[in-house]
């Protein structure tokens, strides 16, 4: 029997108001799932917020590695979390 590896993904979510949300879960689609039924974080249960679009993810083999990633992420500006989208080849959808 081959055991299936977990994963662990960091993603961002373009929030209908503009604003970038990044995060961490092992299940991508539930998770934002969650958030567009206002049960996810605090951030997205704003309903000015709603709808989000998964933008961008990344998986890792460790959970320390995701939850890096989102730290790191999340305590950017706005400019440099752009920046970090564009390298990873990812357009901004429009408004």
């Amino acid at each position: 029997m081959v055991e299936k590896k977990r994963e662990f993904f960091f993603y961002v979510l373009f929030c209908a108001d503009g604003t970038l949300y990044g995060g961490f879960t092992v299940d991508l689609a539930q998770r934002v799932a969650t958030h567009n039924a206002g049960n996810g974080a605090k951030y997205t249960r704003v309903k000015s917020r709603r709808p989000v679009r998964l933008i961008y993810s990344e998986s890792y083999e460790k959970k320390h590695d995701a939850l890096s990633a989102e730290y790191h992420f999340k305590h950017q500006t706005r400019a440099a979390k752009i920046v970090f989208l564009k390298l990873h080849d990812v357009q901004l959808p429009k408004m």
